[in-house]
């Protein structure tokens, strides 16, 4: 069986604390948004992830029909702890408290139109996988992924990817927000840093801010805003619109398919978790938010 997207990735169990020290636990990950979303849109889903046994038991809230999980034996899962600082959500620190195994590519065994590296930190899904899997198919990395790196305190900090510049001319879809677009090109205009990760060779670039998702493809810039009325799901934005706009690009054109990640993705962060909406209610929003 051939998918639409294959996702490879750690789930994580996520301790959230929020500006007025609140704290939440939930499961997250870059995978377990990104597979409902895309599945959300219709389009059939693998996601490769590993867990430690005694961890099983979370996948039973984590089933949706049109996705496949394919889990891996690890000695740890992964545990982040998440403190924000502002009620926005934008200024946060990250904790790695605990680690699954990197993956290899020898893995990855299923067939997929698009192979989406979801990573939440550099080595994860380590970079010597790129280039065999744009060969099988279109490759789609976020950021987050490469330039997320542990300190010496087990701190989750952001270091510029060295690769960047080699690698890039093998992904035909990049995705970065607008803190981690300034490490990798060192501007702070969002729409010139996109151009220039498309110059390094990027065939599409998303670059997510809290007030739109902006994608440059082919010399263009697609922008579209976020109307969320409220940010309780405000985690998991990115790879949820990420997600959305891969399953949607497969079959719309780049403006169309950046319109339809930030209505999917606008509803997702008006409710905690994951996107369980429906297409009526992504198209609903789209036709309001037309500009």
């Amino acid at each position: 069986m051939k998918y639409d997207i294959l996702m490879l990735g750690h789930i994580s169990q996520d301790v959230l604390i929020d500006h007025q020290n609140v704290r939440q636990d939930i499961v997250g990950g870059a995978v377990v948004y990104s597979s409902f979303a895309a599945g959300s849109a219709g389009k059939r889903v693998k996601v490769i992830t590993k867990l430690a046994d005694n961890d099983l038991h979370i996948l039973k809230n984590l089933q949706h029909p049109l996705v496949d999980w394919d889990v891996l034996p690890s000695k740890q899962s992964t545990s982040i702890k998440n403190t924000y600082f502002t009620a926005d959500k934008e200024r946060r620190e990250v904790i790695l408290l605990s680690q699954a195994d990197p993956f290899v590519l020898e893995e990855v065994q299923a067939e997929a139109s698009i192979y989406h590296l979801a990573g939440l930190f550099g080595g994860e899904i380590p970079d010597s996988l790129v280039l065999p899997l744009s060969k099988r198919g279109k490759v789609a990395l976020d950021a987050q992924g490469v330039l997320r790196c542990l300190d010496e305190q087990k701190n989750l900090v952001f270091r510029d990817w060295g690769r960047k510049q080699e690698l890039l001319p093998y992904i035909t879809y990049f995705k970065t927000d607008a803190a981690e677009a300034k490490i990798l090109t060192g501007l702070d205009d969002r729409e010139k840093a996109a151009r220039l990760l498309c110059s390094w060779g990027a065939q599409e670039v998303m670059l997510t801010h809290n007030t739109e998702v902006m994608v440059c493809h082919q010399g263009n810039i697609h922008t579209a805003p976020f109307t969320n009325s409220n940010n309780s799901g405000r985690t998991g934005r990115g790879d949820t619109a990420f997600a959305a706009y891969l399953a949607w690009r497969q079959d719309h054109d780049a403006a169309e398919s950046t319109r339809f990640a930030a209505a999917l993705c606008s509803l997702k962060m008006e409710k905690p978790g994951v996107f369980r909406g429906t297409l009526d209610e992504v198209h609903k929003r789209m036709e309001r938010d037309r500009v």
